[in-house]
């Protein structure tokens, strides 16, 4: 018996812009063949079948959409349905397309948005007139989406199977048809703290982690995650019950792999730790809310802007093997964003490269690569400006340390008051690591600790470092220790898989490229004698108790409302002569959700780079001048005083 078809392309069908061949014919024959399946499904609206893959959705200017229609889009054996383009509804047609896109696997994106123009390979198979029968019911299904969703369902068919199943469609801030995107301005810069009372005493939040909407089937599954097309837990973690995730995302010619991921003693929780994580960073990378307006020199906008020179820069070596890296050059113009001087309360103006981490243009725009250092979010943006100065502070106290090999007083983890630290501690030494926490409160009074964990029997996996910072020494104590706890005992398996890359790191530093270099090159038992100066010779006699962290007149005590906290350490820092620069991230995605996010800079302290070239430190005179002005040593470092090895931060 033949197989029934759908009925051949009808003249004035309508297919997406660029579609050819074979693909762009059924498409035509599915939406007449769904035109005429309307009369089975009373109240079925109109539908429009188009293709992806066949041009750059992240590129192509606004589409124009007929509200009522529902938009079906075909790729290999799927058929994608959704979301409906009713008038005032969030998540368009096009925010689907560019969603989809973003998710695809890198080779495809690169063919998509680096290649030439795409062609249909083979015959679509597709044609059985079942396929109709089954969209067309989709389509009905869908027109019934309740309007209490929070985002607009779509449906994924897939054309082998039949099977269906259903995603969220978060709406795309810079989507060219429904998203609005202001100029960035001096007054949008604008920081007001406002009073933020914590939720809990012990807390430094406004607000719960429960207490917000996160769903995570919104932000990572294989149709429209913007974070990703999934996210794992990590079944082989024997300390800690992590998740994680990744997304891609394209400056120039280079698609870069964004991870992200939670670290807590739940699935579930970290999971939603990780997706606020994820968002952090899909906001941190570019500005996506604001276009950027000004492009100037430094030598025309004199004390209005920082000043790159002082936030730090490559050495001459670094340009000198990086012909093509660009330089800074005060008389050269550059693009700037709008920050806020939280000690001058007037706005400055940021390098975009400085104030966004794959800022756009590619890496031969970028006269320094930033990282997501100082970059927090928050349920307010007085909270979002605690958390980001505060890993500002840990970071620059953690390198400080290191390039000058400081001696740090060494924390007794026992005198911690939380029966979880001591557990976690506990539970460290059965698995054959010991937690180590030092005091690394360099030039501020605010609380740094530094986390390592040490193989015992210094094997493969040997050294594992992390941080923390927080106005309360048991929470940078915990932070610290979150971190190793997680990363230590997966650190031999790591290390395992790439030995034969690592080991040449050990010879060459040149070849230490990027951030996971660092951490994975100290789980080899020969870089051991590089961190002597902070772990040997200890007597557990000399350890201090982790309350000493909050001693001295100055200080800062939490308080029960995060502005004073954020007001305490801001004053910290001015009183050393520090400026603290806020440039607000936040996009449209997270301001939906109530979050905001901020990148915290304070120019004159020392950025956290990864690739051993790549280190502003050396050159900068704080990582010189901190130890001697902090009464550690007896005189400026000196260049044969540095550490020769590179950090181990993760």
């Amino acid at each position: 018996m033949p197989t029934e078809t759908v009925p051949a392309p009808r003249p004035e069908a309508v297919a997406r812009p660029g579609s050819t061949g074979p693909w762009s014919a059924l498409c035509e024959a599915l939406t007449a063949a769904l035109a005429d399946r309307a009369g089975r499904h009373p109240g079925m609206p109109p539908t429009l079948v188009t293709s992806l893959g066949v041009r750059d959705e992240l590129a192509v200017e606004p589409g124009e959409f007929t509200p009522g229609t529902v938009p079906v889009s075909l790729y290999g054996h799927h058929a994608v349905v959704g979301p409906l383009a009713t008038a005032g509804a969030t998540g368009c047609p096009q925010c689907l397309a560019r969603r989809w896109q973003a998710v695809r696997a890198g080779f495809l994106r690169d063919a998509l948005e680096c290649g030439g123009d795409p062609r249909a390979t083979g015959t679509p198979p597709w044609q059985a007139a079942f396929v109709a029968d089954a969209l067309a019911a989709l389509v009905a299904s869908a027109a019934r989406r309740t309007p209490s969703d929070r985002h607009p369902w779509v449906w994924l068919l897939d054309l082998e199977t039949l099977h269906v199943s259903r995603f969220p469609l978060v709406p795309d801030g810079e989507c060219p048809s429904c998203a609005t995107r202001s100029d960035d301005t001096t007054e949008a810069a604008r920081v007001t703290l406002e009073p933020t009372p914590k939720h809990a005493p012990d807390s430094f939040r406004l607000r719960p982690l429960d207490a917000y909407d996160l769903a995570p089937a919104a932000f990572a599954n294989p149709v429209t995650g913007m974070l990703g097309p999934s996210v794992a837990p990590d079944l082989t973690s024997a300390s800690t019950s992590s998740a994680v995730g990744a997304f891609t995302t394209r400056s120039g010619a280079y698609l870069r792999d964004c991870y992200w991921g939670g670290h807590t003693d739940a699935y579930a929780t970290s999971v939603r730790v990780g997706l606020l994580e994820g968002l952090e960073r899909y906001a941190g990378m570019r500005a996506r809310a604001r276009s950027t307006v000004v492009t100037a020199a430094l030598d025309e906008l004199g004390d209005t802007a920082v000043d790159p020179r002082v936030t730090g820069l490559y050495s001459d070596a670094f340009h000198a093997a990086e012909p093509d890296a660009p330089r800074f050059a005060p008389d050269r113009p550059v693009d700037w964003v709008w920050g806020w001087s939280l000690r001058d309360a007037r706005p400055v103006l940021v390098p975009e490269v400085v104030a966004y981490y794959h800022a756009p243009g590619g890496v031969r725009r970028r006269f320094v690569q930033e990282s997501s250092n100082g970059c927090a979010s928050g349920g307010s943006l007085t909270e979002a400006v605690h958390h980001g100065l505060l890993e500002t502070l840990e970071r620059d106290a953690f390198l400080l340390a290191w390039f000058g090999r400081a001696r740090l007083p060494e924390i007794d983890p026992s005198t911690s008051t939380r029966a979880a630290t001591r557990a976690m501690v506990d539970r460290l030494a059965m698995y054959g690591y010991r937690a180590r926490f030092f005091d690394t409160r360099i030039t501020f009074p605010v609380p740094v600790v530094t986390a390592v964990a040490e193989r015992l029997d210094g094997g493969p996996g040997l050294l594992c470092f992390g941080a923390g910072a927080s106005l309360d020494p048991e929470a940078a104590l915990a932070a610290g220790l979150c971190e190793i706890a997680t990363d230590s005992v997966n650190l031999r398996r790591r290390v395992a898989r790439e030995e034969k890359r690592l080991r040449r790191m050990t010879h060459d530093f040149d070849e230490v490229r990027v951030l996971h270099d660092h951490p994975l090159l100290y789980g080899l038992p020969e870089m051991g004698p590089y961190t002597d100066f902070l772990l040997k010779e200890r007597a557990d006699a000399d350890r201090v108790p982790l309350d000493s962290l909050a001693c001295g007149p100055a200080s800062p005590r939490p308080s029960a409302d995060l502005r004073e906290d954020v007001e305490s350490c801001v004053a910290a820092v001015t009183a050393r002569g520090f400026d603290v620069v806020v440039v607000d991230q936040t996009s449209a995605e997270q301001r939906d959700l109530g979050f905001r996010t901020v990148k915290v800079l304070v120019p004159g302290l020392v950025p956290i780079d990864f690739g051993w070239r790549r280190q502003r430190g050396p050159t900068m005179p704080r990582v010189r001048s901190a130890l001697r002005e902090a009464g550690l040593r007896d005189a400026d470092l000196a260049p044969q005083d540095l550490n020769p090895a590179p950090h181990p931060f993760p």
